[in-house]
């Protein structure tokens, strides 16, 4: 199928629910994505920095740029400010040095907190129950606006576990919406991909993050 084809196959299976499509670009080269954005998407998430700034530079620039992979300290400096929405914030200390990167550019970064819902050792993110303290601690950063939440589901077949990990974040996106604070908005549910993506919707998901769906497998060479 082409990947007009794969996209519109994916608004068919969002058409009852207001969530946004995420073309997660990992490994693919401009031609590609230009394919997706001539198609009318906007929303364009990477795994690593560098890569997602080499694309940057060659593709237009009312493209809205996710960072969807783990954010080393070294690589903030690089991507605050470059970005619509940081997804994969999972640490005190990476918070607050986009914070400290953000003040200095005299912005607000837009950030998601991460959240390792299945407690799995090979996932990054916060534990359900530091997220109080992080919360507590995230308010008083005045250059990083908290905008939601972003989790993986286990890689497994069970949809009963996918299900119950989406079930369980959006309880605590629920929670965390009652509080008021300037720089903390429950405004982003980031989660499903290309395997679990319809659960995610039915779960109350409002960004899905798509790759090979729409653009099929991976290239792993000459993706520029």
């Amino acid at each position: 199928m082409s990947i007009k084809d794969n996209i519109d196959d994916l608004k068919k299976d969002m058409k009852d629910y207001d969530a946004m499509l995420l073309a997660v670009t990992k490994t693919h080269g401009v031609d590609k994505i230009m394919e997706v954005y001539n198609y009318g998407l906007r929303d364009f998430g990477e795994n690593k920095v560098q890569e997602l700034l080499d694309k940057k530079d060659e593709l237009p620039d009312d493209i809205n740029w996710h960072l969807i992979g783990h954010l080393q300290t070294n690589k903030v400096n690089k991507i605050v400010g470059e970005i619509r929405l940081i997804h994969s914030v999972d640490s005190l200390k990476i918070l607050k040095k986009i914070n400290n990167r953000a003040k200095k550019l005299s912005i607000v970064q837009d950030c998601l907190l991460q959240i390792n819902i299945s407690k799995e050792e090979s996932k990054s993110g916060f534990y359900e129950e530091d997220i109080e303290d992080i919360i507590n601690q995230a308010k008083e950063l005045e250059n990083v606006k908290i905008r939601g939440l972003m989790t993986m589901a286990p890689n497994t077949e069970d949809v009963s576990v996918i299900r119950s990990c989406f079930k369980g974040l959006k309880k605590i996106f629920d929670n965390l919406s009652n509080l008021s604070y300037n720089n903390i908005e429950m405004e982003y549910l980031s989660m499903g991909m290309t395997h679990d993506y319809k659960i995610a919707l039915e779960e109350g998901a409002n960004i899905i993050r798509v790759g090979s769906k729409i653009f099929g497998k991976r290239m792993y060479k000459n993706v520029r």
